[in-house]
C-alpha cells in the first residue's frame, strides 16, 4: 500500500474528520471512497458526453410513442 499526504487548513481537517466520524468511517476509508467516487463521476460524465455526441443526430422517439409502437 502507498501513502498520500494532503495539506488542509485546520477547518478543512476538522470538517473531514467530523464527517467521517458521523458516518462511522475511519479517515483513510472515507478519503479513499470520496476520491474513488469523484473519479467514477468524472468517468461517467465523460462516457455520457461521448455517447451524447455519437447519438445527438439520431432520430429519437418518446417513450409514449415507443409504447404505442409496441402495443403496450
Amino acid at each position: 500500500m502507498s501513502t498520500i499526504s494532503i495539506r488542509l487548513s485546520e477547518k478543512e481537517d476538522a470538517l473531514i474528520r467530523k464527517y467521517a466520524e458521523l458516518h462511522n468511517m475511519d479517515l483513510s476509508s472515507f478519503v479513499r471512497e470520496a476520491v474513488m467516487e469523484k473519479i467514477e463521476d468524472d468517468y461517467d460524465l465523460t462516457l455520457f458526453n461521448k455517447v451524447w455526441d455519437q447519438e445527438k443526430d439520431e432520430e429519437k422517439i418518446s417513450h409514449i410513442d415507443l409504447k404505442r409502437e409496441l402495443g403496450l
